[in-house]
């Protein structure tokens, strides 16, 4: 990690273990979290494969994501609605909402997390059960 004047350049080799929130193929890699020492902001690389989707989320922080590529779906889990993503849209997750994140046709890659980070992320837990509610 190079640091200098209060800013740090955060490289492949510092990004943290993926984490299990996946279903189907992709992954989910921590970017910006607390092991580098973020402690009010989380970003995390989000790939989806072809039939793929998030396990349930729910966080005690608001969330926002930015779709890169690809194309998906959020679906809000308390409300019942669905809404389209495709390339260049970023979505708002207010605190406590559950929510999944399902890939359409060839999948999607899209950034963002919860902010600050919510540690029921790093903690190892069963493929499919959510964090803990707030």
């Amino acid at each position: 990690m190079q640091q200098a004047l209060g800013t740090r350049v955060i490289t492949r080799q510092d990004w943290g273990p993926d984490l299990a929130i996946v279903c189907g193929t992709g992954s989910c890699t921590p970017v910006i979290w607390p092991g580098v020492g973020a402690r009010h902001r989380s970003m995390h690389l989000l790939v989806l494969g072809p039939a793929s989707r998030t396990i349930r989320l729910r966080h005690p922080s608001e969330a926002a994501y930015y779709v890169v590529e690809g194309e998906a779906r959020v679906e809000d889990l308390d409300e019942g609605t669905t809404q389209a993503l495709v390339p260049g849209s970023m979505f708002h997750v207010g605190a406590g909402t559950g929510y999944v994140i399902v890939a359409v046709g060839d999948g999607a890659t899209i950034l963002g997390g919860p902010c600050p980070p919510d540690p029921a992320l790093y903690a190892p837990r069963p493929a499919d059960a959510a964090p803990a509610a707030p």
